[in-house]
């Protein structure tokens, strides 16, 4: 029987075949881990057992966010609410607004939802093993494995992007994501030591985000490299195999920016239910795949101002018009809608896409 091209590929780089390539032993992961742990203001220090809220608040922010963006609003968030019961006691409106920018603003009313929930039913207090995180609102597997592991050393499997990564390219995954996903938790938990789990876990997001990344990955170095399936056959960028991607639809609408005289601008927060549920934004009509369409929400001498603003959703490309009114000092706002100045924007839970729309139109404080 003729090889595959796969396994032509790997014959011809000398990999060894998988059957014959030693196991990956998480001691040696470890011992990798004690030596180039990177330092993250969640992370506890060698030999302590991590803060639970720590744990809990910086997860929900890296769902789909990076660590660079994430650094600055886990310190805000910590000094403004220093623990689960503080952010419990907090007013939602106060969490949108501090979350403004980090974006996927379901995350924040998540974030909200479980801290009351921590308090009502535990005391303040964490429980301690997935069942019971898992019970808890806004917090799914992922999440209550990283806590599980990392706060209280329970021989949990979070897998994220970065641990998806190491374990399709440890075992060469053929199967393409998402469909993949459950054969590698499966993959990914038979290598979950019983000693040390939490720090196994946060090696794991290390050796993805620093050795095994996406597009450069430096095989050479890695601690898995004996062990690597793709990595011997010189085709570690070739997993995790994705399915191709849908093209994302279009959708348009219309910003009216209006503008007093004192510089204050007329805002609104959207429904509580539905894309940016509770935030703050620019009056616009609906978002449509077809044309714009909708009346502006008070009548004035409206300009259209040249190009427009561009937002990616996950699910959807938005491209939204500008239309500017500048108004007299003492113009009252409609029903429903408030005149707000820029240097108060602070306090309003102002998503990327309304921040962008702002400053189209020239606003300064944006």
């Amino acid at each position: 029987m003729a090889s595959s091209p796969r396994a032509a590929r790997a014959s011809s780089t000398g990999a060894t075949p998988r059957a014959s390539r030693p196991a990956a032993d998480p001691a040696t992961l470890l011992a990798w881990y004690d030596r180039h742990r990177r330092r993250l203001p969640w992370r506890a220090e060698a030999g302590r057992r991590a803060d639970p809220y720590h744990v809990f608040l910086s997860e929900i922010m890296l769902q789909q966010t990076t660590v660079k963006a994430v650094i600055p609003y886990f310190g805000a968030f910590l000094a403004r609410w220093p623990s689960i019961a503080h952010l419990a006691a907090a007013p939602l409106e106060e969490v949108l607004s501090a979350w403004a920018g980090l974006g996927y603003y379901a995350r924040a009313r998540n974030l909200h939802a479980c801290a009351k929930a921590v308090v009502a039913r535990h005391g303040g207090r964490f429980p301690d093993d997935e069942a019971a995180l898992l019970d808890l609102p806004g917090i799914g597997p992922y999440t209550a494995a990283a806590i599980a592991a990392i706060a209280f050393d329970r021989p949990a499997t979070p897998v994220d992007g970065n641990i998806e990564r190491v374990v399709a390219r440890l075992h060469a995954v053929k199967a393409p994501l998402p469909r993949a996903k459950g054969e590698i938790r499966t993959l990914a938990a038979a290598l979950t030591p019983q000693r040390r789990p939490g720090d196994y876990a946060q090696a794991m997001m290390d050796l993805g985000a620093t050795i095994c990344t996406p597009r450069s990955p430096t095989c050479a170095i890695c601690p898995f490299h004996g062990p690597c399936v793709a990595g011997a056959a010189g085709e570690a960028t070739a997993y995790p195999v994705k399915a191709a991607k849908a093209e994302r639809p279009q959708r348009r609408g219309i910003a009216f920016l209006a503008v007093r005289a004192d510089g204050a601008v007329l805002l609104r927060t959207r429904p509580d239910k539905g894309l940016l549920a509770a935030m703050t934004e620019v009056p616009s009509t609906p978002w449509t795949p077809g044309d714009p369409a909708g009346a502006p929400p008070l009548a004035a001498r409206w300009r259209t101002l040249p190009g427009t603003v561009r937002h990616v959703f996950t699910h959807f490309a938005l491209e939204l018009e500008v239309h500017r009114a500048d108004l007299p000092a003492g113009t009252a706002a409609p029903p429903g809608h408030r005149f707000v100045l820029p240097a108060d924007f602070s306090r309003e839970a102002l998503p990327s896409v309304m921040r962008k729309v702002l400053a189209h139109g020239g606003i300064e404080g944006a």
